[in-house]
C-alpha cells in the first residue's frame, strides 16, 4: 500500500476564490493535511503566512474581474513552479492555461477542480451583453473541453457537472457537503414559545437567489408569532442592497452581513428554519448549495425551491417543504405551516440531521479524493 510522506506536495491554486474558500481551505486544504500531505495554497492574500500547518503563498490582491484575469495568471504560474510539487491542483476556468502549462513543463499530476457549470452560468451574467453570452459560453465549453483532456484528472463539485466530463478517464465528483464534526451543535429545541419565529438564509444576496421574494413573503405573514427573517451574506450588485431595503417585509430582516464560515454553525442553530429559494435558472436546477445541507446538518427544518433534484432531497429525506422561488405567497404559505406544526418541524429536523449523517456530508466525500490522491502517486 502506498504511503503518504512529506515528499509528496500539493500546491492548489486559485485566483478567484479567496484563501479561506470554504471548499478550497477548510474542506479539500485541510483534508490533505490530515491525510499527511505536505500543501501549499496559492490565493490572492496581503502576505505569506502558515494557517493550521497550510503554507499560503500571496497573488496580489485585485478586486476588478478584468484586471485579476489579465494581470494573475502569470504570477501564479512562476509561484506554482517554485512549489515543485507532485500534484498541482487549481479551481478556477481562467487558470486553465496555467494548468496546460504547468502539465507541459513539470511531471507532476495536474487536477482541475470544477466547482460551477460556467457555460450555464455564463447565461445569467448580468454584466455581459444578452446577445454575446450563448456565444460565450459555448466558446468556454469547447476550451474547458479541448484543455481538459490534457490534465490527469477531473474533480467535479456535482454529478451533473461530472457529466460534462464524462469522457475523461479520471474524473470524480467530490460535492460539497458540510464537514460534519464542524456541526456539533443541533437545535434542540422546536416548540419554540418565545414569541418569535426566526428564519434564516445564508450565501450571496443577490436577485436570482430569491432574496426580493423571501422578503416580500414577510409582508403577507400574520400569525401570533413575530417573524423574522436573518439574511447572512454580501449584497450584489452593490445598488441592489438599496432595493431590497425599500420593501416594506424589509422591517423584519436581521441584516448581520458576511459571517466566517467558522461561525455559520452556531448562527443558523438560532434559527427555527432555514430557507433557500434559488430562481429557476439553468445553472441552479441542478446545483448543490451547501447552505442547504448545513441547515439540514444542525437539524432546521428547510423551505427550499422546487426544482426536481432538490425535491428529492428534501421532500425525499422528509425535511422540508419546497415551494415556486418566485412565488412570494407560496412561500408565506410554508412559513406558516411550519409555525403551525412545531411537531412536525421537529421531524423534519431529525430527518435532516439523520440525512447528512448517513449521506450527506464532507467525510464520506473526502474519501474520494485521497483515493484520486493515492492513485495518482502510486510509484510506477
Amino acid at each position: 500500500m502506498f504511503k503518504k510522506t512529506f515528499q509528496s506536495r500539493i500546491c492548489h491554486l486559485t485566483t478567484v476564490h479567496s484563501h479561506f474558500d470554504e471548499r478550497i481551505f477548510y474542506k479539500e486544504v485541510k483534508t490533505f493535511v490530515k491525510a499527511g500531505y505536505d500543501v501549499v495554497l496559492i490565493a490572492q492574500n496581503d502576505k505569506e503566512e502558515i494557517v493550521d500547518g497550510i503554507r499560503i503563498v500571496p497573488l496580489p490582491m485585485l478586486k476588478n474581474r478584468l484586471k485579476r484575469m489579465v494581470l494573475l495568471p502569470f504570477p501564479c504560474l512562476l509561484k506554482a513552479l517554485k512549489q515543485k510539487a507532485n500534484v498541482y491542483h487549481f479551481h478556477d476556468p481562467e487558470l486553465l492555461l496555467v494548468g496546460l502549462l504547468l502539465k507541459l513543463m513539470t511531471k507532476a499530476n495536474v487536477i482541475y477542480d470544477v466547482h460551477e457549470d460556467y457555460g450555464k452560468q455564463i447565461l445569467s451574467k448580468s454584466y455581459l451583453p444578452k446577445f454575446a453570452r450563448s456565444t460565450i459560453a459555448w466558446a468556454v465549453n469547447k476550451i474547458e473541453k479541448v484543455i481538459s483532456r490534457t490534465f490527469d484528472a477531473i474533480v467535479t463539485a456535482t454529478d451533473d457537472i461530472f457529466n460534462n466530463f464524462s469522457y475523461h478517464k479520471r474524473a470524480v465528483a467530490v460535492k460539497n457537503f458540510p464537514v460534519l464534526s464542524n456541526f456539533a451543535e443541533i437545535k434542540k429545541d422546536h416548540t419554540n414559545n418565545s414569541g418569535v419565529f426566526n428564519l434564516i438564509y445564508v450565501g450571496g444576496l443577490t436577485e436570482i437567489r430569491g432574496v426580493t421574494q423571501m422578503i416580500q413573503a414577510l409582508e403577507y405573514i400574520n400569525s401570533n408569532k413575530k417573524v423574522n427573517l436573518t439574511l447572512c451574506g454580501k449584497f450584489y450588485p452593490a445598488n441592489y442592497e438599496k432595493q431590497v431595503r425599500s420593501l416594506k417585509g424589509f422591517e423584519k430582516v436581521e441584516y448581520k452581513g458576511w459571517i466566517e464560515p467558522q461561525d455559520i454553525p452556531s448562527t443558523i442553530t438560532q434559527a427555527d428554519v432555514g430557507i433557500v429559494c434559488l430562481h429557476p435558472i439553468t445553472n441552479y436546477l441542478t446545483a448543490l448549495p451547501v447552505k442547504l445541507f448545513e441547515y439540514m446538518a444542525v437539524g432546521l427544518p428547510v423551505i427550499a425551491s422546487n426544482f426536481p433534484l432538490w425535491k428529492e432531497i428534501v421532500e425525499g429525506n422528509n425535511c422540508g417543504v419546497c415551494v415556486d422561488p418566485l412565488n412570494p405567497k407560496e412561500i408565506t404559505r410554508a412559513v406558516k405551516y411550519l409555525i403551525e406544526h412545531p411537531e412536525l418541524r421537529k421531524k423534519m429536523g431529525e430527518s435532516g440531521r439523520k440525512a447528512i449523517v448517513e449521506k450527506y456530508n464532507w467525510e464520506k466525500e473526502s474519501k474520494k479524493l485521497i483515493k484520486l490522491y493515492k492513485e495518482l502517486l502510486v510509484p510506477c
